[in-house]
């Protein structure tokens, strides 16, 4: 299969293109596209069959749930049984945006979507280009990451040629993420409800709009044994190709550990990545440094994550010690990528 790759410009999006890539899906093919959070692996999400290809496209396991996206919130009512009175204070805080609800499916959203679950993952994204593509191919677009699951999620078309290039029919290049981090996830289908998986609306934001909320432990623990009710929760997420531990620590004892364990590995012949800030980056003496950014700007080092992932897939070094980051505002969010990147693996100094 040839992926043809077509370049839009928010500026004037061109209908051509958006109208091309809309058919596909129709049609029952793939298409990635970018949105506010990483780019998309869109399919028909009512067509049994689109669902089934993503996943083979993915190499994703099938009761990985996919996040059906919608452009209008009347359509919400369409594919679900019921709409609480919070999930309705929600929408009208945080849609269009970064945030995904679960909610009771109807019989519209075939469970090959939804991982077999009785349950649908709704989300209505800000992006222009994604909302676009949404209207034309018919108002419900499954997609999870466009990437090989597993991978780090992608944030430009490039990372995604790279992973899917052959896979897929068309891939729509929107340029860089904003956020680089996937959406919130929260369950609706509980009281309270539960954030399943954290992002750029955080906990401290919903609660000013709907009051108590749960986190649920898999955020912060190792991967369960549990069948997973939205992405992201059961498998290994976000790896690179070399072993990846986050240290944990003050900030002078985690620079210190860093050097300590860099030095070793180099003497045994390892080579060896870090992922720093641009606060710390010039206070490692070895190995093949990248920095997320200043540390102040968390929103800056959300958009950097993956990439610098990926970067070092195109390095050869054998492990990477990354920094652990602050739990407030999106730092949550970006902890979980990096844990789940390296298997919960954390060393404490």
């Amino acid at each position: 299969m040839e992926t043809q790759i077509r370049r839009l410009d928010y500026d004037k999006i061109d209908d051509n293109i958006i109208n091309e890539a809309g058919q596909i899906l129709r049609n029952g093919g793939l298409v990635a596209f970018p949105t506010e959070t990483v780019y998309g692996l869109g399919g028909d999400a009512l067509n049994p069959e689109s669902s089934e290809k993503i996943y083979a496209a993915k190499g994703r396991p099938s009761d990985n749930p996919l996040i059906v996206h919608i452009a209008d919130k009347k359509d919400l009512y369409r594919i679900v049984r019921e709409v609480p009175e919070k999930a309705e204070r929600l929408m009208e805080s945080f849609w269009p945006g970064p945030l995904t609800m679960i909610f009771y499916k109807n019989e519209q959203v075939p469970e090959t979507t939804t991982g077999g679950l009785d349950t649908v993952a709704v989300r209505m994204p800000s992006d222009r280009i994604a909302s676009a593509l949404i209207k034309a191919a018919g108002g419900f677009v499954a997609a999870p990451s466009a990437n090989v699951s597993g991978r780090p999620s992608t944030t430009t078309a490039a990372h995604v040629e790279e992973d899917l290039n052959g896979r897929i029919e068309m891939i729509l290049d929107g340029g860089q993420a904003v956020i680089g981090l996937e959406s919130t996830i929260v369950d609706m289908s509980t009281e309270p409800p539960v954030i399943l998986r954290p992002g750029a609306v955080t906990k401290e934001m919903m609660e000013a709009v709907i009051g108590n909320l749960e986190v649920d432990k898999a955020i912060i623990a190792p991967d369960s044994g549990v069948k997973p009710k939205a992405p992201g929760m059961k498998y290994r997420h976000y790896a690179p190709r070399a072993d990846l531990a986050v240290v944990e620590g003050t900030t002078e004892a985690v620079i210190a550990a860093i050097n300590r364990m860099a030095e070793q590995d180099e003497e045994q012949g390892k080579k060896v990545g870090i992922i720093a800030t641009d606060e710390t980056a010039a206070r490692y003496a070895r190995g093949t440094v990248f920095s997320l950014g200043e540390r102040k700007h968390e929103e800056e080092i959300a958009m950097h994550l993956f990439e610098v992932l990926r970067d070092f897939d195109d390095t050869d070094v054998d492990c990477i010690y990354s920094e652990s980051f602050e739990e407030a505002s999106i730092g949550p969010a970006i902890m979980n990528r990096l844990l789940k990147a390296a298997g919960h693996k954390v060393i404490h100094v």
